[in-house]
């Protein structure tokens, strides 16, 4: 019998230990020292079962495991087979609300501008030269609909030029613009809307007024409604800010009665205007982990009552940890999707690695810049010095204090954001923020896994 290699760390009154092919197993400290002393027959023969289930231990020749557990492990890094899928087209930078944690922008900048049509033509021509099959095509600003017109036009350009290629459309949007020939557009091309949704109406007016201070919680609320009422896919995403940690039930109950079923509670990026108001809107990562225990609890509360609602940082957790399938989530993959995941096409054609690459320009700072749409191929921003380091500064399994963490099959790092807070790639402290909070949540979801066999069945309801 040999073992596989495995990480671990105390649990409870057990060791939850887990390997490359994303299983994991929670151990009692007998089996586990009997375990690392490779003593099997010690163990209760239940356990040695389970282990060789879950590719820890097997007693065959290594070639013959190596091709059982190789299937598993491709499964939980199949995005390293696929090409960019993610394109980004930032239409402009100019935005009619004012957010107190917005990442896309700071106090600085001044000069606005929208994308013309030869940039997006560019821009969309380098997106279909991906060798991917399926591709989503992504609509972002400052706010985009107020360039509509341009969105408009990408989307009538890529079918026009798309091929064999399929593509899905998205928008991000806070919908105030939002009109009866918006929905008729969207509902033609099957274009997903994403919006905003922090909670109640206090806290969503607090945290996303519009520039005259007004507040958008009423007309985000009748905005969905249009959508849903005309078979328009929409979906919310929440940010959590300081203010938000004081209620989770009422940011549950606004998500319920707006209709959703899915909520993705999202902390807060240290970029931008959420840097500059730090003080103010910030928190320490504790106390984040503690209000996304509640939160999560409440869900699944929900879920026993016969509520239908799901968190979504969970779900992507959760297709890894249990169906042992990772969704191509670009922060939470190893290497991250920086550029070989997704790209984005700012309004000027600049090219960067991914959506917070361009936030960091927006601060002033060019470091994730691959290019140029009027002077680029696909060929050549993979091949680009810029790409390579960012993969290379997000693989989890070279990375001290990741590759030998517990939950690095699950988890992953961002280098533009740890450059954007300590100007380097490379994370220089274990227990960063950022790290912090994913073990945090991770830890969350584990316990509930150890300690309730009612909500693992939930969990398997949302992947």
């Amino acid at each position: 019998m040999k073992s596989n290699y495995f990480n671990f760390k105390k649990f409870q009154d057990r060791y939850l230990i887990s390997n490359e092919q994303g299983r994991y197993y929670f151990l009692r400290p007998k089996d586990f020292e009997a375990f690392v002393k490779e003593d099997y027959a010690a163990m209760d023969p239940k356990v040695v079962e389970d282990l060789k289930d879950r590719f820890f231990l097997y007693n065959s020749e290594e070639s013959v495991f190596v091709e059982k557990a190789m299937e598993a492990y491709r499964g939980n890094k199949q995005y390293i087979f696929d090409g960019t899928c993610l394109h980004i087209f930032v239409l402009t930078n100019a935005c009619n609300m004012c957010c107190v944690y917005c990442q896309a922008q700071d106090s600085s900048q001044e000069l606005k501008g929208t994308m013309d049509e030869d940039t997006a033509r560019k821009a969309v021509e380098i997106a279909l030269q991906s060798p991917e099959h399926y591709l989503t095509f992504e609509f972002q600003g400052g706010e985009p609909l107020i360039h509509f017109e341009m969105l408009r036009f990408i989307v009538e350009y890529s079918e026009a030029r798309k091929n064999d290629k399929e593509i899905q459309y998205s928008l991000v949007t806070n919908t105030l613009l939002l009109t009866d020939e918006m929905i008729r557009f969207f509902k033609q091309y099957d274009i997903s809307v994403s919006t905003s949704l922090d909670g109640h109406q206090t806290l969503h007016d607090h945290n996303r007024p519009m520039r005259n201070g007004g507040g958008t919680f009423e007309i985000v609320r009748k905005n969905v409604k249009r959508l849903q009422d005309a078979g328009v896919h929409a979906g919310a995403i929440q940010t959590t800010t300081k203010q938000s940690l004081e209620d989770p039930g009422k940011i549950i109950q606004a998500y319920l009665e707006m209709g959703f079923d899915h909520l993705f509670i999202r902390p807060l990026t240290p970029l931008g205007y959420a840097k500059e108001h730090w003080d103010e809107i910030g928190y320490e990562p504790e106390e984040f982990v503690g209000f996304y225990r509640k939160i999560l609890r409440m869900i699944l509360e929900c879920n026993k009552k016969g509520l239908k609602a799901a968190e979504g940082h969970a779900r992507i957790f959760l297709r890894k940890i249990i169906a042992g399938y990772s969704d191509n989530y670009m922060e939470l993959r190893s290497p991250c999707g920086a550029a070989v995941g997704q790209m984005a096409y700012y309004y000027d054609g600049n090219i960067y690695t991914c959506d917070e690459g361009r936030m960091v320009a927006e601060m002033g700072d060019s470091m994730f810049c691959l290019g140029n749409v009027r002077e680029s191929s696909y060929d050549e921003l993979m091949d680009h010095r810029i790409c390579k380091v960012t993969c290379q500064a997000s693989v989890l399994e070279a990375l001290p204090g990741c590759c030998d963490c517990v939950y690095h099959p699950y988890c992953g790092v961002c280098p533009v954001i740890n450059y954007a807070s300590n100007q380097n790639i490379y994370e220089r402290q274990a227990n960063s923020y950022r790290c912090s909070i994913y073990k945090g949540m991770l830890d969350t979801i584990f316990e509930i896994l150890f300690t309730d066999s009612e909500a693992f069945q939930i969990f398997e309801s949302w992947i």
